[in-house]
């Protein structure tokens, strides 16, 4: 088929596309590091692109802004990767789905919210402190304790189909305890504030999401 006068080729370069993957994931990893050790009021974009190597403009034009950089930067660490595959279908998410008894799928989501606190615990107390300085943030806060929210609703039916809840609890109150019990601020108070091990919190966490949520009859 002949080219049509005028008409533009979508030309595609996997080098430039590598090296732009590269610049992202550079970028990524020092407001990382920027937002965990300054926090996100004492980080700037001009920080950022000095630590990763690249010129502030770049820094700025990846992302956009650094609302958005910061919502990347969650991202990632949430899933533990920039791969667009939800929490939930991680293969570390997988014993969640894969177990058989309602105390194996808060043993397992135990130790899901081990994985989340360890990655991004730090993050959502910068995102938390910074909630007020803009709507954008406030937002992003926002998205962030409805997510935590969304994926103990998930959990709940998940215990539900493998055995009953407590007698006196209904769905939403359910979902309202593990939420409460997800939260990444547990980790922060208990192992990074208070020494516990990681196996000393998974087991705590698992007690207290069993308590909450099944009859003391349950094995």
């Amino acid at each position: 088929m002949p080219e049509v006068k005028g008409q533009r080729r979508d030309y595609r370069s996997p080098v430039r596309e590598e090296a732009a993957r590269r610049t992202r994931r550079a970028v990524v990893a020092a407001a990382t590091t920027l937002f965990t050790e300054r926090g996100y009021t004492g980080a700037s974009l001009r920080d950022v692109a000095e630590l990763a190597g690249v010129a502030r403009p770049t820094a700025a034009a990846v992302f956009g802004s650094k609302p958005a950089l910061l919502r990347q930067v969650l991202d990632e660490a949430l899933a533990g990767d920039d791969e667009p595959v939800p929490v939930a279908r991680r293969p570390w998410f997988a014993p969640v789905w894969e177990a058989a008894h309602p105390v194996d799928v808060l043993r397992a989501y135990s130790e899901v919210c081990l994985v989340i606190a360890r990655r991004a615990g730090r993050l959502f107390e910068v995102t938390r402190r910074a909630a007020d300085e803009s709507a954008e943030i406030g937002q992003l806060w926002v998205t962030l304790v409805q997510n935590r929210r969304a994926g103990a609703e998930m959990v709940v039916r998940k215990v539900r189909e493998t055995g009953p809840l407590r007698r006196d609890l209904d769905l939403d109150r359910a979902i309202d305890a593990l939420w409460v019990l997800n939260d990444p601020a547990h980790y922060m108070a208990l192992v990074v504030e208070r020494g516990w091990s990681d196996a000393e919190f998974t087991a705590w966490l698992t007690t207290q999401m069993t308590a909450a949520l099944l009859d003391a009859s349950v094995p």
